[in-house]
């Protein structure tokens, strides 16, 4: 029973879209209908800044975390899977914007592995820094850090759970990028400029 809630609660973290609420509460306006119209930590960056943008990463990343390990502490590796991955469904389809598309789970799948497998979730941030940083391109960071997710959890070894999840997480976010992608290969993807002065950025 317990295993249950854990799982119905990780999904239930994961359907808070703090990056609708916050820009809802601070800027009276609907992420929706700006920037790609996600309602993710990097749509939230490129349209409001800053504050805004890290805001809202880091409390995805919490919320991810949160499942994580209450699943941990209810049933060990397994339901702290199956709670994590709850989790990313719900902050990819969450019940309080009605189910409708939500984020693309990156910063709510690294505070699950941060809880799951935190060594392999602390190199997966310096990979998303170092690319991210490199290229300014935030897709082509969060696509090479659920790749290198893989790799970390092999190499250092963790429960067949977590490995497993790896790979599930690693083909979610390419899947879930696959129009970044394309826009990657064809030069039209949108590229960061750090010190957000560029016009409609607040």
């Amino acid at each position: 029973m317990i295993e249950a809630l854990a799982v119905v609660g990780g999904y239930l973290l994961g359907s808070l879209p703090f990056g609708y609420w916050l820009p809802r509460i601070f800027r009276g306006e609907d992420i929706r209908k700006q920037g790609s119209g996600n309602v993710g930590a990097s749509n939230v960056f490129r349209v409001y800044g800053r504050r805004l943008g890290i805001a809202v990463a880091l409390l995805d990343l919490g919320k991810g975390f949160a499942a994580g390990l209450v699943g941990l502490w209810a049933g060990g590796a397994l339901i702290g899977v199956l709670a994590g991955a709850a989790a990313m469904v719900g902050h990819a389809r969450p019940v309080f914007l009605r189910f409708e598309k939500g984020g693309k789970m990156v910063a709510t799948g690294g505070g699950v592995f941060l809880a799951l497998a935190p060594l392999a979730a602390l190199g997966c941030i310096a990979v998303w820094l170092v690319v991210f940083l490199v290229t300014r391109y935030a897709s082509l960071a969060s696509i090479a850090t659920a790749l290198a997710l893989v790799i970390f959890v092999l190499a250092i070894g963790y429960p067949w759970p977590v490995i497993a999840f790896a790979f599930a997480g690693a083909a979610a976010v390419v899947l879930l990028h696959r129009q970044n992608i394309r826009r990657l290969l064809g030069g039209t993807e949108h590229r960061f400029e750090l010190s957000m002065r560029k016009t409609g950025i607040r």
